[in-house]
């Protein structure tokens, strides 16, 4: 979770929440105002009063001596992202802790028995041997193991991944197949169907790169030397780092339909890759989280990020691995380097890039990990690990490619 103040010279201050939670979203909210509910209040009489429906609920919660809950204030003024990426997926907070103490315990046993006693044993026996010693202070290594993602869940999301594709083929071939209604070519339905999805693409692909080139880029924005000074004290203290972004969005009917488009896309893949359900994002492997969202009507773009590491590495990671979905997702920001066809170029001009992120930035005035010093890698490990151990007894084999990890 963070809680960020997003200074701007074209609006006021945006003061914005970040929550990342397991389970409900009402039970997060009511679990949260519980234990900082006043110190939240605090901070919403400070903000502006909402001109949309819940400038009602603003006034309750901000009322002197008001004792009204603020849980339903931030649940009404939720704003869910339009791509998230949520590493390790499938595993709750309170699993990747269980597998970290199982971890640490597996350490310390082997530490504490000479070494020499389970190298000259078969790795059957020291799968057995580890075993006996966890499972008096983890009964739960006795449980099955409980499935990460479930087949309808899986099912869900190939299943929104294709009615997704088919909806944008459907718009696509619809100036054909009003056509082939209208008498033009009733005959010849598929065939104009099909050409109409060709021409629609190709009159689309035309447009966006008429746009590409007549875009401004901005190589070298002002950066507020302050803010980055403070940005670097609260770096790398820990393994994880946080990063928060907000970018104006370019203006234009055809870049708010394909922005709004390429982000549920673009999302939806995320969902279905069988990368993602591995816990990682495609071949990086140092993100916890990361979601765009849009603010203000549309007009503005906001990223979050938790990350194994520094910043620098950070984005050379997805510069280098994932600068396609990156450029996607943010080319449509003003001053991003330039694009070529929605995907190109774009992040792949890493100077340019990594400035133009930096400018973006603000500090995250309040940060909180449930598992600070574990890296997305180290947490997958760690629950291959607690998983054999939960099996009663392994072959050789199967013992000698779990102690891989150990």
């Amino acid at each position: 979770m963070s809680i960020s103040v997003f200074p701007a010279h074209d609006y006021d201050p945006v003061f914005i929440l970040e929550a990342n939670f397991d389970g409900p979203e009402g039970a997060f909210w009511n679990d949260l105002t519980a234990v900082v509910g006043e110190e939240l209040r605090v901070m919403i009489r400070c903000c502006k009063r909402p001109s949309d429906g819940t400038g009602a609920l603003y006034d309750a919660v901000t009322a002197l001596a008001s004792k009204r809950s603020v849980a339903p204030y931030f649940e009404a003024r939720t704003q869910r992202p339009s791509v998230f990426h949520h590493g390790n997926r499938g595993l709750a907070c309170q699993q990747i802790l269980r597998d970290h103490s199982v971890f640490l315990e597996t350490v310390e046993e082997l530490d504490r028995r000479a070494p020499q006693l389970y190298r000259g044993e078969a790795p059957a026996k020291v799968h057995a041997d580890l075993r006996t010693a966890l499972l008096p202070n983890h009964r739960w290594l006795d449980d099955q193991a409980p499935e990460r993602i479930s087949p309808a869940e899986r099912i869900t999301d190939w299943a929104a991944l294709t009615l997704f594709v088919l909806l944008l083929l459907a718009v696509a071939a619809a100036p054909g197949l009003l056509l082939a209604g209208l008498g033009v070519a009733r005959d010849h339905l598929v065939a104009m169907a099909l050409a109409s999805v060709v021409a629609t693409a190709a009159a689309l692909l035309f447009w966006v790169r008429h746009l590409e080139v007549r875009d401004s880029s901005h190589d070298r924005p002002r950066q507020d030397e302050r803010m980055l000074r403070e940005m670097i004290r609260r770096e790398d203290w820990i393994t994880q780092n946080h990063m928060g972004s907000i970018v104006l969005i370019k203006p234009g009917v055809l870049r708010t339909v394909i922005v709004r488009a390429g982000h549920r896309g673009l999302h939806l893949a995320l969902r279905a890759l069988r990368a993602s359900r591995a816990g990682y994002l495609g071949s990086m492997r140092t993100v916890h989280f990361a979601h765009w969202a849009f603010l203000n009507n549309h007009s503005r773009l906001l990223f979050f990020s938790n990350f194994d590491h520094s910043w620098d590495s950070y984005l050379d990671d997805f510069i280098e691995k994932a600068h396609g979905g990156l450029t996607l997702a943010w080319g449509c920001g003003v001053g991003f380097p330039t694009t070529r066809y929605l995907v190109g170029e774009g992040a792949e001009h890493g100077r340019q890039f990594k400035a133009w992120a930096l400018a973006s930035r603000t500090v995250s005035r309040f940060w909180y990990s449930a598992y600070p010093d574990l890296t997305v890698d180290q947490i997958e490990r760690n629950h291959r690990i607690a998983n054999g151990l939960r099996n009663k007894s392994l072959d050789d084999s199967a013992a000698e490619a779990w102690m891989l990890d150990l």
